[in-house]
C-alpha cells in the first residue's frame, strides 16, 4: 500500500472541523470514564475501542458516542465492577456471561478467549450474554489477526432497523466483522451492518448538519423513504416513527431480504445461542435496566490448517487478482477491504483526527460536567 496521506484537506474545512491528537483524546475520555467510577484499565479499554473508530474513520462509532456509555453508567444499567464469567466450556466453544459490564471490556474478554481456545484447538468460538453496546465489530476481528488468526466478531443490538416487507423498527444494526492477516499490512478486515447504515451516522449527520440520502431510512407510519435534514429523522427514529433500513431496502426486489436475513444470523449467533436478549427484547444502554446484548467471537488458527506462508500467497494471489481488474473509470483505485481504514488511520495518526466543532464542543461540555480537565490537544485549526 502507498504510504501518502490519504485524507485530503478539502474535505474538513477549518471553518467546521478540528484536528486533534489522538493520544490525548484517549487519555481524555479515559479519563472521564474514571471520574464516573470505573478502572483505570476498563475505562483505557472503552477509550481505545472509540478512538479506534475515529482513527479508522468510522466517525459513527468515535468519540461521539461518549455520552452513551456516560448514561449508562449514571442510570446503574452498565456494571462498573462485573464479574465475567465462563459458564459453559465445551473444549472449542465456549459461553461467557458479562454481568452487564461495559460492551468493550465484555468483548475483549470474550475475544482473548477465543484465541486462547484456537492456539489449543485450532478454533476458538465464544458466545457472550449480558453485555452492552461495544463499539466497533472490527475491534475485536483484529485482535485475532495479532496472533496472525482469522477474527470474527458479531453483535446484536436495540431494534432499530425495519425487517423486509414490514413498517416495523425489530431489528438491531447487527454488524459482522472479519479480519485475515496479510504478509505486509493493512490487514484484510471486512466491517460493516447489516443495515445500511448504523444509526451513529444519521447522529453525526444531524451533528454536522447534513441531509440524510435515500436508502437510509423509511416512515414507520406511510412507509416512504425518508431523506433530508438528519436530525428530525433521527428523532423519528428515537419516538418509534421510523426506522433504517436494512442492507438492500425494505423490499426483496432491491435485496432486503439479504440484509434482513444477515442481520437474523447473527441474531442466531450472538443471542438465541448465548442465552442474550434478541431483537426487540434488547434495551438501550441508557436505560435503567441492563440491555443484555449478545456477542459471537471466533478465532481459527491458520498455522493449524496449513503452514502460513501458503496462506499468505493464496491470499495475496486473490489480491492482485482483483487489483488487475479493469477499473471503472470514475473508479480512483481498486480497494480491497481495510486498506481505507488503514490509509486513514495512518494519516491521523500523523496529522490528527478531525472532529466536527459539534462534537468538539460537546466534549468540552462532558468535561465541565463530570468535572474532569478538558486535555484534548488541538493540533491544528483546519484540516
Amino acid at each position: 500500500m502507498p504510504e501518502e496521506l490519504y485524507e485530503k484537506e478539502h474535505l474538513y474545512p477549518p471553518e467546521e472541523y478540528v484536528r486533534v491528537d489522538a493520544d490525548s483524546l484517549k487519555e481524555f475520555v479515559s479519563s472521564v470514564y474514571q471520574k464516573l467510577g470505573l478502572r483505570k484499565e476498563y475505562a483505557d479499554r472503552i477509550a481505545d475501542n472509540l478512538v479506534a473508530a475515529d482513527l479508522m474513520g468510522i466517525s459513527s462509532h468515535g468519540v461521539q458516542r461518549i455520552r452513551r456509555y456516560i448514561g449508562g453508567i449514571r442510570v446503574g444499567s452498565i456494571n462498573l465492577n462485573p464479574r465475567i464469567r465462563i459458564v459453559a466450556d465445551a473444549g472449542a466453544a465456549a459461553l461467557v456471561d458479562g454481568d452487564n459490564g461495559p460492551g468493550q471490556v465484555v468483548g475483549t474478554y470474550a475475544m482473548n478467549l477465543a484465541i486462547e481456545k484456537a492456539k489449543k484447538y485450532g478454533v476458538g468460538v465464544v458466545f457472550v450474554r449480558r453485555s452492552h453496546h461495544y463499539g466497533i465489530a472490527g475491534y475485536y476481528a483484529l485482535m485475532a489477526v495479532e496472533h496472525n488468526m482469522i477474527g470474527v466478531s458479531m453483535t446484536n443490538a436495540r431494534p432499530l432497523v425495519a425487517y423486509v416487507n414490514t413498517l416495523s423498527k425489530y431489528l438491531g444494526t447487527n454488524p459482522i466483522a472479519i479480519a485475515a492477516p496479510r504478509r505486509n499490512p493493512p490487514p484484510f478486515l471486512f466491517d460493516a451492518a447489516t443495515s445500511t447504515v448504523p444509526v451513529g451516522k444519521v447522529e453525526i449527520y444531524a451533528k454536522t448538519g447534513k441531509k440524510v440520502p435515500h436508502g437510509w431510512a423509511v416512515s414507520l407510519e406511510d412507509g416512504r423513504e425518508l431523506t433530508g435534514d438528519a436530525a428530525p429523522i433521527l428523532d423519528a427514529i428515537k419516538k418509534g416513527k421510523a426506522a433504517l433500513l436494512p442492507l438492500g431496502g425494505l423490499g426483496e426486489e432491491t435485496g432486503g431480504h439479504k440484509g434482513t436475513g444477515f442481520a437474523l444470523i447473527v441474531e442466531l449467533l450472538s443471542a438465541i445461542v448465548s442465552g442474550a436478549a434478541w431483537t426487540i427484547h434488547v434495551r438501550n444502554t441508557t436505560d435503567p435496566q441492563p440491555a443484555n446484548v449478545g456477542h459471537f467471537f471466533m478465532a481459527i488458527n491458520i498455522g493449524a490448517l496449513m503452514p502460513l506462508e501458503e496462506f499468505y500467497d493464496r491470499l495475496e494471489k486473490m489480491i492482485e487478482e482483483i487489483k488487475n481488474l479493469p477499473k471503472h473509470p470514475q473508479a480512483d483505485r481498486i480497494w480491497i477491504p481495510g486498506e481505507k481504514a488503514w490509509l486513514t488511520m495512518q494519516t491521523r495518526k500523523k496529522i490528527g483526527i478531525p472532529l466536527h466543532r459539534n462534537v468538539f464542543n460537546d466534549l468540552k461540555k462532558v468535561a465541565e460536567e463530570v468535572g474532569v480537565p478538558f486535555t484534548v490537544k488541538v493540533l491544528k485549526e483546519t484540516a
